[in-house]
């Protein structure tokens, strides 16, 4: 039997479902939008997974891989010494212990090989990771053979670029059932997580040799930046309801009371049911309504053809700190944009949450400032809201002084229309 068709009885892991991205923009395009709230001036940059050295062997790569552990080469010197002596004597004995311990060799490479067969590895990946903090990854092993048992499992998950560090041991799979177990990781950089598969290993029956084979499961995970906990500035002076109506006459969509109608008020806000019932038109008081807006913008482009390892050190403490003011101000109800230098832009907001804005600042990469001197053409902006009235508007948050170079938060408050003047 060839090893081409013992590997596909074996059956190789299914790969795990992968996190949803965005669909990339056609090249032509200039400017683009997901569903995430990013939008940019120029095609996203994505590292393709390309063709994985797990999922094509190569004819010289053998099937299963050997390796000898510290017992094993203790029981071959033995079992040299003593085919050397029964050479030497003649000794039927020594030939006879020769015989049961080549037996034992035989018999280990045979019951390991059908621990090996026909196991299905799936990975679960959780739908979001973050620097610094622990998170679980479930491994679930699947014995597709009918009557025969796998013992001393042992499963090695693989990324790309990163050593293989987490293990997961199964002491025994029944026939035609299935084992999970989970190991905890805690990640220490940002960005996309790729594992390329997986490395299945046993020491079954006699721990003498160790075989294993690999099979390919890709999957991904979006690594988020860290996030500190900050305190904001409180908000201005005066009853809220809400998140964004405050306790005032205005044209919001929140009613604070009623009164006489006078001449030149809006005939849209009459209260009927009141109005009915005496002989003066009653007037429904709105309340204003004000929305607070948060610029954040990060300077993505590092001087010269590549960055400087300070820089990059700067770079990512200014993620982290565009990431930590981010998740304050929605957790606040307040609306944030977050802008590269490049032209990409991302909004939360307390109906999406952080998550789109903690995503784009995990992929975003540096990119290389122009030599010439020459403008970089920017992505489209976002006109500034109307200001309203002095005695509507909520008072702007005052920046922190910053270093050069670092993020420069900007907040700008916007408001409704005004209502009509009365003649």
């Amino acid at each position: 039997m060839n090893s081409s068709s013992r590997e596909s009885r074996a059956g190789d892991s299914t790969p795990a479902r992968p996190l949803s991205v965005p669909p990339t923009a056609a090249p032509g395009a200039a400017t683009r939008a997901v569903a995430s709230g990013v939008t940019s001036n120029r095609p996203e940059r994505r590292h393709g997974p390309g063709p994985s050295l797990l999922g094509r062997r190569a004819w010289w790569r053998p099937p299963r891989k050997l390796r000898v552990t510290r017992e094993g080469k203790y029981f071959i010197g033995i079992t040299f010494g003593v085919g050397f002596a029964a050479i030497n004597t003649g000794n039927n004995l020594l030939y006879l212990l020769l015989g049961m311990l080549l037996a034992l060799i035989v018999v280990s490479s045979v019951m390991s090989e059908l621990s090996l067969r026909q196991l299905t590895v799936v990975r679960r990946l959780p739908p979001r990771a973050q620097v610094g903090r622990p998170h679980l990854v479930e491994v679930e092993v699947h014995n597709h053979k009918g009557k025969i048992p796998s013992y001393a499992i042992e499963i090695e998950d693989l990324r790309e670029g990163q050593p293989a560090d987490k293990r997961c041991f199964f002491l025994k799979i029944s026939p035609d059932s299935a084992q999970i177990a989970a190991y905890r990781r805690t990640p220490a950089r940002r960005g996309r997580d790729r594992h390329v598969g997986f490395r299945i290993a046993t020491r079954f029956p006699f721990g003498l040799f160790e075989k294993s084979r690999e099979t390919a499961a890709e999957g991904e995970i979006i690594i988020y930046p860290a996030t500190d906990p900050l305190e904001l500035p409180a908000k201005s002076d005066g009853r809220w309801l809400g998140t964004d109506g405050r306790f005032g006459p205005g044209s919001g969509d929140e009613i604070i009371g009623v009164r006489p109608m006078r001449e030149g008020d809006d005939h849209r806000d009459i209260y009927w049911r009141k109005s009915t019932m005496g002989r003066h038109m009653v007037l429904r008081e709105r309340a204003r309504e004000t929305s607070r807006q948060v610029n954040l913008s990060l300077d993505s482009e590092h001087p010269g053809v590549t960055p400087d390892p300070t820089w990059l050190d700067q770079f990512e403490v200014r993620i982290r700190e565009i990431a930590s003011r981010s998740v304050a101000h929605i957790k606040r109800g307040d609306h944030v944009t977050v802008r590269s230098s490049g032209g990409e832009t991302v909004i939360g907001n307390a109906s999406v949450g952080a998550d789109p804005v903690l995503r784009f600042l995990a992929l975003l990469e540096p990119t290389p400032g122009d030599l010439d001197g020459s403008p970089r053409p920017r992505g489209p902006r976002r006109p500034a809201p109307p200001r309203g009235s002095g005695r509507g508007r909520p008072a702007q948050e005052v920046p922190a002084p910053r270093a050069p170079g670092s993020a420069r938060p900007e907040a700008a408050p916007s408001s409704t229309p005004p209502r009509r003047v009365r003649a």
